[in-house]
């Protein structure tokens, strides 16, 4: 048995995903593509707040036949403002891994209970799984 996935209008989707908190990036997000960020840990607080860096993550969120596929990856968050890709310094890596843990929560709930599509991890994904470590 064949299910047709019916996908709520982008700016719909756009409104609900921006209400999950200060994670979307709406100017990197497109029509099925959706970009998340989180500055979860700054590096040091002693900078001018324009000069300063962060320990975070950043989600990828791709349409699919069925729902979407995310990628998710870790890093700093640079003066230039943008990211670069660099493995956690033990000191935050608990911060960020719960605010990633926190955000993935709010993002299922609302993809899989309000609009009914599944999220699940993209093939390639060379972390982990999101959901599946308590």
């Amino acid at each position: 048995m064949t299910t047709n996935i019916t996908f709520p209008p982008h700016g719909r989707l756009m409104t609900k995903l921006t209400a999950l908190g200060p994670y979307l990036r709406q100017k990197q997000s497109s029509e099925g593509h959706f970009f998340f960020d989180c500055l979860a840990s700054c590096i040091s607080a002693k900078k001018a707040p324009e000069e300063r860096e962060f320990w975070g993550w950043w989600l990828i969120l791709t349409a699919t036949d069925t729902g979407f596929e995310y990628r998710y990856y870790f890093g700093r968050y640079d003066s230039k403002g943008d990211w670069v890709k660099e493995n956690l310094p033990a000191k935050h890596e608990q911060a960020v891994l719960q605010t990633l843990d926190d955000f993935y929560a709010k993002l299922t709930e609302l993809l899989n209970n309000e609009f009914e599509l599944d999220v699940s991890a993209a093939g390639e994904l060379e972390e982990a799984e999101l959901g599946t470590v308590a």
